[in-house]
């Protein structure tokens, strides 16, 4: 399987990159910063071995998201994109997490669909997200923890939703306009859905949208299960689901982009403990 992932040089799609470089795929990485990787063992083993490659770029700048498409390209139809773009947030008092820009996601990912190449079959396209984002996830939220992502999420969870508006215009998903409005311009872009090359209105397939609980640093439960995954999986939300870890999530995402893609291709997934 060929690979390009975008926003995976840390957590969830780092551990994900390292799973699908571990099954024998190739995997082109988009970063700002291919240094990070220059002390990390396990990634410069696979770039040794030719299935890891580096390719410097920035997801908000359309330009260079096109060059890492064609970069990816150059070892063979592109069979998957892993998007897992997600910025480092700092706190504000008044508005809690924020993140920089604030539309970081939702622009990096239009600029990622309207860069997608044409080829005889789309790749599978996964797409990092959070539960507690819309009207019906966040209801099923635990009721202690519905503050926190109303307080401490707000703003970057803006951004979230913005993307998944996106895929779903994309897609021709249903939007619940009724509960969940439309996204501002601010974090859109005016005439977003005219812009040039975006995917038209219900031709994107081969779709995974992830939303992980609250996502912690722990180990992956599921290595240590005999029978059972470790977390619960579910098509739209999962009601009680208060955290899971990345390498859990990660862990998902390579089971279900190797083994088990036409039990969850274009579908809203939530994960959870």
């Amino acid at each position: 399987m060929n690979v390009l992932a975008i926003g995976a040089s840390r957590n969830i799609g780092y551990y994900s990159s390292l799973r699908l470089l571990e099954a024998g795929c190739t995997v082109t990485f988009m970063l700002r910063s291919p240094s990070v990787f220059d002390s990390d063992e396990a990634i410069q083993s696979h770039i040794k071995s030719g299935k890891a490659h580096l390719f410097k770029g920035d997801a908000l700048v359309q330009s260079d998201v096109k060059h890492a498409w064609d970069e990816a390209s150059a070892h063979g139809n592109i069979d998957l994109l892993l998007f897992t773009v997600g910025g480092t947030p700092s706190f504000d008092l008044c508005k809690g997490f924020v993140i920089s820009p604030a539309n970081l996601v939702t622009q990096a990912l239009l600029n990622t669909l309207c860069t997608m190449p044409t080829q005889d079959s789309p790749p599978k396209f996964i797409a990092i997200s959070s539960t507690g984002l819309s009207h019906a996830s966040h209801a099923a939220l635990p009721l202690p923890m519905k503050p926190f992502y109303a307080y401490l999420l707000k703003v970057p969870h803006k951004d979230k939703m913005g993307a998944e508006r996106a895929i779903a215009h994309c897609t021709g998903w249903n939007w619940d306009t009724e509960h969940d409005g439309e996204p501002s311009d601010e974090i859109m872009g005016q005439g977003w859905t005219e812009r040039k090359s975006l995917p038209a209105k219900g031709t994107l397939k081969n779709v995974l949208i992830i939303r992980p609980a609250l996502l912690t640093d722990g180990e992956c439960k599921a290595e240590k299960k005999e029978n059972t995954a470790g977390y619960r999986v579910k098509a739209g939300d999962i009601a009680g689901g208060w955290t899971v870890s990345r390498k859990d999530v990660a862990h998902f995402v390579a089971n279900a982009a190797l083994n088990r893609w036409d039990e969850f291709s274009d579908k809203c997934i939530s994960i959870a403990y």
